[in-house]
């Protein structure tokens, strides 16, 4: 299936996603990576809040490169979601509703984004100036020194991702070479 969603999202607008659905995201998308998932554990820690609202976010693993002169945003590909996983269960049960990288999760992961009836949405790895192209706008809104890691809000129209874990359990990387094996013969 195919769904075209606006931020910010839902249980109810997740619900209907299946693992291997895609999507067209439209929005506004924030992006943190590593050092930024760092500091956002700091900050909470330490009683802060964090530079964004958690409640039905987006949040896209990515470390754009510099805008090309009338863009906003230079290649916008994802990074692997798997180096936040010590972050996401936290995140997660404070409203994250909404994961955007590339790779297989933890179990923790899994079981988090059931438990709070989150999604993790796939982005192709290596089409960063597609992802691009979908950037209206781009701002960054906590930790400039952090460089490409800074914590950016950014505004995206009809960002075509697909869903790789979604609010029922299913896992397309379980699932979707199970169905090719399948198709093949190989069970």
């Amino acid at each position: 299936m195919r769904y075209a969603l606006q931020t910010p999202l839902s249980r109810e607008m997740l619900d209907p996603l299946r693992a291997g659905d895609t999507v067209l995201l439209s929005g506004t998308v924030y992006t943190a990576r590593d050092a930024a998932h760092a500091r956002m554990a700091a900050l909470l820690d330490a009683g802060g809040e964090l530079p964004f609202p958690l409640r039905g976010a987006a949040l896209y693993y990515v470390g754009p490169t510099p805008e090309r002169p009338g863009r906003p945003i230079g290649a916008a590909g994802p990074t692997t979601a798997g180096r936040m996983d010590g972050y996401t269960p936290r995140l997660l049960a404070l409203g994250l509703a909404c994961m955007i990288g590339k790779g297989k999760r933890s179990a923790a992961v899994k079981e988090s984004v059931v438990q709070n009836g989150a999604v993790y949405l796939g982005a192709i790895g290596g089409a960063g100036a597609l992802l691009a192209a979908c950037v209206e706008r781009c701002e960054i809104i906590a930790w400039p020194d952090l460089g490409c890691e800074a914590v950016r809000r950014l505004t995206v129209k009809d960002m075509p991702l697909t869903v790789l874990l979604d609010a029922h359990g299913g896992d397309l990387y379980e699932s979707g070479p199970a169905a090719w094996l399948a198709a093949q013969g190989r069970e």
